[in-house]
């Protein structure tokens, strides 16, 4: 059934709704990549999407999953356009899927203290808490994981790995 009247909220509500394709457990508004909807005069339903960085390979999936649930929910036209401008930033992830990261086992950006960084003549960064028992016992163990925007770590206390999304 297509929608004769196209209703922006709903359609927002729809796309919103969208699982990331990397990180399953967020959706496409948790993760602040689904920047905007609208509907036009003509009712085509335009979302608005931002990778998380310029050469996401997870994008393609992200438009074809927005497209295919808005079509799903009877909206007939459907445009998906990438905005660039301004780039992506971890700080857009919103609390709830920051919350959603951890209870998957995955330390959200930003879990790292911030502040004055003491001077040391040695390569440093800061403990990221472990997700699973919260120590800050924790080392870097490879600075690339399944996807770019994530790195390994490993816990010392609890002795698991988890993998902790990248601030950018």
């Amino acid at each position: 059934m297509v929608t004769a009247l196209p209703d922006a909220r709903r359609a927002r509500h729809i796309a919103e709704q969208v699982p990331d394709p990397e990180l399953p457990m967020l959706t496409l508004a948790d993760l602040g990549v689904l920047r905007d909807v609208e509907v036009t005069g003509d009712g085509t339903v335009v979302a608005r999407l931002t990778p998380t960085y310029s050469g996401c390979p997870a994008m393609a999936e992200m438009r074809a999953g927005v497209a295919a649930r808005l079509r799903e929910a009877g909206y007939a036209h459907v445009e998906i356009r990438t905005v660039l401008d301004p780039p992506w930033s971890s700080d857009w992830i919103t609390e709830s899927g920051r919350r959603k990261l951890a209870e998957h086992g995955i330390a959200p950006p930003g879990a790292a203290p911030r502040g004055p960084v003491p001077l040391v003549l040695s390569p440093t960064r800061p403990a990221v808490p472990c997700p699973r028992c919260g120590s800050r016992e924790t080392e870097e163990t490879s600075r690339f994981a399944a996807t770019s925007c994530k790195a390994l770590w490993r816990c010392r206390s609890c002795r698991e790995p988890f993998e902790y999304v990248k601030e950018i």
